[in-house]
């Protein structure tokens, strides 16, 4: 990992199937997924901030604010660019807590100077919430936005993107539904 690689955790989205904000719900031992998150980045990355709508954490984070209120992972992306000075960031979504070390490090070894966005490919699909965004990717971003298109894989086609492959599928696991936070509350436990 490059020293002072910067991390951004996205946990601004509606949790809408979870039927309760899941960046809050407890794990790994923490109150939050999302301190959860921040103390396994705090770990490899010189500085590291948490992307929401609003500060609803009960930790000390440095939050970045959407600039729009659209919920969606594009609009945090941008926000992000525009609030920090740097080329780029490492951002993993707020409810992949299995993403490891290994992962993160593999991604950074793969990432070319040429490649706007270089992501995680799992047996799910592409990645976009764990990957390394170049600041080359903000301009097209924006336009995207102002056009209300918001899916990150349409905008993907428009960009230059280093796919890198894993084949390990319980470290993409999403936690978007309670059966699956009660699936890896144990899984975690048994780390």
């Amino acid at each position: 990992m490059p020293e002072n690689a910067t991390a951004v955790i996205i946990a601004g989205g509606k949790s809408s199937r979870m039927l309760q904000d899941k960046a809050l719900l407890p794990f790994g031992g923490f109150s939050s997924l999302a301190q959860f998150q921040y103390e396994r980045l705090n770990k490899l990355f010189s500085k590291v901030y948490i992307s929401s709508k609003e500060d609803k954490f009960t930790f000390h984070i440095e939050m970045i604010e959407d600039v729009n209120q659209v919920s969606s992972p594009l609009v945090a992306l941008v926000s992000i660019f525009e609030t920090l000075e740097i080329n780029e960031v490492f951002v993993l979504s707020v409810d992949a807590p299995f993403v490891d070390e290994g992962v993160i490090k593999k991604l950074y070894e793969a990432r070319t100077s040429t490649a706007d966005v270089t992501v995680a490919v799992s047996a799910h699909g592409l990645e976009p919430l764990c990957a390394i965004y170049n600041r080359s990717f903000v301009a097209k971003a924006k336009i995207a936005v102002e056009k209300n298109q918001h899916r990150l894989q349409t905008l993907f086609d428009d960009l230059e993107i280093k796919k890198v492959v894993f084949e390990e599928e319980e470290k993409f696991m999403n936690l978007n539904y309670p059966k699956e936070y009660a699936e890896a509350k144990i899984l975690i436990y048994k780390r």
